[in-house]
């Protein structure tokens, strides 16, 4: 929390220089202009220790006050409208990322040195290379401008009213099917490669020759003995990168003007909005730690040895 607070203090400037940037562009901004700017934005008075004991204060009783940038809008309001875009689209893409790159990644591995190995192991290795921004708009040009099969910005379309329906899931699904292939295909390759390293090292391990030595069943060595070893490193990656999903993907998501949660960090960080940068990152840091505990967790699952 205290880095939290001290961030976006670091950055050049104010919120109200960053108002009045804008302000200047139609004539000067007088003293008392700007003056009144930074009363009706209320930006913080005060040296830095008495503005971070209130920022403290208002932690507790989760009062993340009002945006600079979406002036009078609240921050709260403003997290909680993006999140649940962010979360369906980031969060079920990297959830399904995981579960294709892990199984591809322990098939490639039982089957070291084939033709499905090797296929695998370049096209994993192309997939990684590709920019998420860079592919981004390359989807959004091709697939958006020049065939117009899908829509090149928003959420929803401007016809459409948010409402739990059929129509309107259906509408919101087909705004997310380019950033969240996006998503999914720059991110595949590292899962599929990381469980296919980690599994043809476990698959060297005494166990698995002793499950081979007794004739057990090859997909019940696979699964049951080697997999499932190799599992627990990748897993601890998915914890990581699914507590960064209420981060959102700020750069897709701002290629295609989603309202998620990255789009509404870059307008907050663009616009020195302390109050949303705050929100944000501290949301961000809590959802890490979070996932990391259900990881934790998981891992007493999987290997009963940690519980020891």
């Amino acid at each position: 929390m205290t880095v939290n607070f001290i961030l976006p203090r670091m950055m050049p400037g104010s919120p109200a220089d960053a108002a009045i940037a804008k302000l200047a562009q139609n004539g000067p901004v007088t003293p008392a202009l700007r003056a009144s700017i930074e009363a009706q934005l209320g930006v913080p008075k005060g040296n830095l220790l008495s503005q971070y004991f209130q920022y403290l204060n208002n932690v507790v009783h989760l009062n993340f006050g009002v945006s600079y940038s979406n002036f009078p809008a609240n921050v709260s309001d403003l997290v909680g409208a993006a999140l649940p875009w962010t979360i369906t689209l980031v969060g079920v893409v990297t959830i399904l990322s995981f579960v294709i790159g892990t199984v591809l990644g322990a098939v490639m591995a039982w089957k070291r040195g084939s033709a499905v190995d090797a296929t695998g192991s370049v096209g994993s290795s192309f997939l990684s290379a590709f920019p998420p921004f860079w592919l981004a708009l390359m989807l959004l040009y091709f697939l958006g401008y020049v065939t117009g099969l899908f829509p090149t910005s928003g959420s929803y379309s401007a016809s459409a009213v948010p409402e739990f329906s059929f129509a309107f899931f259906s509408d919101a699904l087909y705004h997310a099917i380019l950033p969240g292939l996006t998503i999914l295909i720059t991110s595949l390759g590292g899962w599929i490669m990381g469980m296919r390293n980690t599994m043809i090292s476990t698959l060297g391990d005494d166990y698995v020759t002793f499950a081979e030595a007794n004739g057990l069943h090859q997909n019940t060595v696979m699964l049951k003995y080697a997999a499932r070893n190799a599992l627990l490193p990748n897993l601890t990656s998915f914890g990581l990168v699914l507590g960064g999903v209420v981060g959102g993907s700020l750069l897709v998501e701002q290629v295609f003007n989603y309202p998620g949660v990255g789009l509404l960090l870059f307008q907050a960080v663009t616009n020195q909005d302390y109050p949303l940068m705050q929100a944000l990152f501290l949301m961000i840091t809590v959802s890490v730690l979070i996932a990391n505990f259900i990881v934790d967790v998981l891992y007493g699952v999987l290997d009963p040895r940690t519980r020891r």
